[in-house]
Parts: structure tokens; sequence; C-alpha cells
């Protein structure tokens, strides 16, 4: 259970050495939010699932001034919904290049973990909410992107906060070509994630009466 706790923190750690996402707000690519191993996330793409996770807000938050402050406090959503869609192809780029897969079985018994420490699944669905941006449709999905990241460290024998693992997820970036509009910002090596990003969702899940990990 001590591990898996670990495994919300993967992405800001990850992303250390990928490349710099370039602008692909241009005539080549229109209509597009980034381009992604040829294949373009488009802007309506994008606002679709920055609609999910307004809706799962909506639905949480039904006072409307509350409603109202989880909106001024997100105001970065579809920079960071974006983040995590190009992320999570980055991702599994490079596990697929390793030869890592992650089996449905695997993504269950994770997610039951993470229930038990929270008090349940209603309770995983509204921390994934509230904490990292996550509606519950999308949660699986995230919780393959965490197991990814971790099968991958193992397979190179390190772990997600050592080069190795960074140099994986660089040389998956470059093969991937990846594009992003400008109006979404820019990536900052150096920072280890886009300009302006916070990342919130890929900090660590900490249950009542359990201590972070370091």
């Amino acid at each position: 259970m001590h591990r898996r706790r670990r495994t919300a923190l993967l992405v800001s750690v990850a992303i250390a050495a990928a490349p710099v996402l370039t602008a692909c707000g241009n005539d080549a690519h229109p209509g597009a939010a980034a381009v992604v191993g040829g294949q373009r996330i488009t802007v309506a793409q994008l606002e679709n699932r920055v609609g999910e996770v307004r809706a799962a807000q909506r639905a949480a938050v039904p006072d409307e001034s509350q409603y109202a402050q989880v909106i001024a406090k997100s105001g970065t959503l579809p920079r960071d919904v974006l983040h995590t869609m190009v992320l999570d192809q980055v991702l599994h780029r490079a596990a697929q290049d390793a030869g890592v897969t992650v089996t449905r079985k695997e993504i269950q018994g994770m997610r039951g973990g993470l229930e038990e420490q929270v008090g349940g699944a209603k309770a995983l669905e509204a921390a994934w909410l509230q904490q990292y941006g996550i509606p519950p449709q999308r949660l699986d999905e995230n919780l393959r992107l965490q197991l990814e990241a971790q099968k991958l460290a193992t397979s190179l024998g390190t772990d997600t906060g050592k080069p190795a693992f960074w140099n994986a997820l660089s040389e998956a970036s470059k093969k991937l070509d990846i594009d992003l509009n400008p109006r979404y910002g820019t990536w900052d090596v150096q920072k280890s994630s886009r300009a302006d990003a916070k990342t919130p969702w890929v900090r660590e899940v900490t249950a009542a009466g359990s201590r972070p990990t370091t």
C-alpha cells in the first residue's frame, strides 16, 4: 500500500527531460491543440475533456457561489488537461518501446487499494476530482498512466526520480514529434513542466491518517 500511495507523484518528475513542445498554431495543423505522433488532439476534443471535468465539478458542488470559487481556482484547466492528454501518449509510447504493458486486473487492483485508503469508490472519485482534476470517467485511465510509469521505471532498473526514466520519456517525445499550440503555453524543460503549469493532479494523494511518502 505504501508503494501505491507514491504513484500519483510520477508525471511531474518524469517529464523533466522531455524536449520543448513547439508551436502548431499555423496552417499546417488547423484546429489542433497539439499534434502527437502525427495525430491531432483537436481543440474540440480538448474542450470535450475540459467539459467532463466541469460537469463533474458542477455535480459535486451544486452551490453556485462555491462552484464559482472552483472555477476561479482552476482557470488553467484547459492547459492542464492538454498536458495530461499529451503526457499520456508520451508515457504510453515509452512503455511500449520498453515492452511494458498494464492489464485491466492491475488497474482494478490499484483502484481497490486506493479505495480502501480513502473510504470507498465515491470517496476516491471525489478525491481525484478535487485534488487532481480527474473526472470519474477518466479515473481508470489515470491509474493506467501511473502504473505504466511505475512499471517502466522498474523495467529500466530505476525509479521515476532518476535520469534513466526521464531519458526514456524524452526519447518517446522525440519519436512522437510533439507540437503544442502556443495558445496553451510552452514547455519549459528546466522547470520540468509547461511553463505555467502546476499539474496538481500528479501530486500524491494521502488518505486520512496516512503520512506522505518521500
